[in-house]
């Protein structure tokens, strides 16, 4: 009887798993000769189901390998700094299959402050604006709503305060960006820091104080949409993570898994 219910479980198929064609692009960024005792693609699918379903990782139904295996491989991904070449590889494919450019000329900026859980963490405090104790996940998208880089910090620090820190990590990877678009919450001195400090230019976009109804605001609306596309993965519904490292890179997984989907199956 409870052999039957594991080879049940190790049966099921999750819609978050890597399809054939995915793994494939997957697995140039790995050291395919060495021996393992458990099977990688099934690491990965272990990793992306957690993005989806929320889980913890001690929660990782039993087809996967073991779950302490499972964060063993995900923390030596994330420090040897796998799980970033792969996300540059991806984005660089997906713009070029699009018709564009690896770097993009035009970028979006924009933050959204979610919740932290009763266990905390490093570096977090309260958005006042929108009363929310926790920490604010900062984002620049290029004009496709793909991810340029993600910088967590703490609520109670306005966008005009971090945007510098979060700027400072394009400079020198993007030879051809010469346009940001913002909202109003990035007016002030930052727009002449921006230009004097990157040669950039900060572009605010304003909303009409004639509007009553909700309008779409052009460019604005690109790294908007990537804020939903979030919504999707249970895991950032709330900051689960102790470090805002480990926060920045779960974001930068729920891009890998979008942009998977993007290629063909």
């Amino acid at each position: 009887m409870i052999i039957n219910q594991i080879s049940h479980i190790e049966m099921k198929n999750y819609p978050t798993n890597l399809t054939e064609n995915q793994w494939q692009f997957m697995i140039n960024f790995l050291n395919s000769n060495r021996k393992r005792k458990h099977n990688i693609r099934e690491i990965f699918d272990a990793i992306f189901y957690l993005l989806k379903s929320g889980c913890q990782w001690r929660m990782l139904p039993l087809h996967f390998p073991p779950w302490n295996t499972v964060y063993y491989y995900y923390r030596q991904w994330k420090n040897n700094g796998l799980i970033e070449e792969i996300h540059e590889a991806l984005r660089n494919l997906i713009r070029k299959n699009a018709g564009r450019q690896e770097s993009p000329s035009v970028a979006c900026i924009d933050s959204r402050s979610v919740k932290t859980t009763r266990s905390g963490g490093e570096c977090r405090g309260v958005d006042g604006g929108k009363k929310i104790k926790g920490r604010k996940q900062h984002i620049v998208t290029d004009t496709l709503g793909l991810l340029l880089v993600v910088v967590v910090h703490p609520a109670n620090v306005h966008d005009s305060k971090a945007a510098q820190e979060v700027l400072s990590r394009l400079r020198g990877r993007f030879n051809r960006l010469s346009k940001i678009f913002a909202d109003g919450g990035y007016r002030g001195e930052l727009v002449d820091n921006v230009k004097r400090i990157f040669g950039w230019v900060l572009d605010i976009v304003l909303r009409s104080d004639h509007e009553k109804a909700f309008v779409v605001l052009p460019k604005r609306w690109v790294v908007e949409r990537t804020f939903s596309w979030f919504e999707s993965y249970r895991r950032l519904s709330k900051d689960y993570e102790y470090q805002i490292e480990t926060s920045e890179t779960m974001i930068q997984l729920v891009m890998i898994r979008l942009m998977l989907n993007r290629i063909k199956k």
